[in-house]
């Protein structure tokens, strides 16, 4: 189990006067699988992103600690890995050439056995050498997970995670997920029942709407 955590102070987000959320706590320690719910438009997104150092809070702060020590922004990437229907793949490369790819670009050595299980898991090991152009949208979301997971972060981050997967794509993640929570933190915002059931406890936005 890590000793790893995310906590959230007075958070507040608008974008011209409209407010997205205010005065939004939490403190989320180790392990554990964390929900962030709310209908579409609500700040799901917005606040996972700020979560992960992508975006700033207009008021207040993000702490994140590994080990009782704080984590710098340049070096968040290393600790964080984040799922979300937005996040770019190179079409013209192959799944294996984008995960090395990857690698190379974060400064850290391919763990080609944790890459191999993960493809195993995720449905995509026969697919490996397959342009990425060729794969479904729902072969490519499950993907994105084993970019999220190949450097074992100590926090997870999954926005809308289960978008384009069929009911099997669904049980890989899910299978991830409950595994992911036993030794780090993860984090789900979704607004799907099934996705949320996997959570302990879940934050919900539509609670953070006031302007007091």
């Amino acid at each position: 189990m890590s000793n790893y955590s995310v906590k959230a102070e007075n958070i507040n987000k608008t974008f011209g006067r409209r407010l997205i959320f205010n005065n939004l706590n939490f403190n989320f320690l180790n392990c554990g699988i964390f929900g962030i719910t709310g209908p579409n438009g609500s700040g799901k997104s917005t606040l996972v992103k700020i979560i992960a150092g992508v975006n700033a809070p207009s008021l207040g702060k993000i702490i994140h600690e590994n080990e009782g020590e704080k984590i710098i922004p340049e070096k968040l990437h290393n600790h964080i890995g984040f799922v979300s229907p937005y996040l770019f793949l190179y079409d013209e490369f192959t799944a294996q050439e984008n995960l090395s790819y990857t690698a190379d670009i974060r400064k850290i050595k391919l763990n080609q056995e944790k890459v191999d299980y993960l493809l195993n898991e995720f449905l995509l090991y026969n697919r490996r050498h397959d342009s990425v152009k060729t794969y479904s949208s729902g072969m490519k979301q499950r993907l994105k997970f084993i970019f999220a997971l190949m450097h074992e972060p100590q926090l997870v981050i999954l926005d809308e995670p289960t978008s384009n997967l069929d009911e099997k794509g669904k049980e890989s993640v899910y299978k991830i997920v409950e595994e992911e929570g036993k030794k780090n933190i993860v984090i789900i915002a979704s607004n799907e029942n099934q996705d949320l059931t996997l959570c302990h406890s879940t934050l919900a936005l539509e609670d953070y709407k006031n302007q007091n």
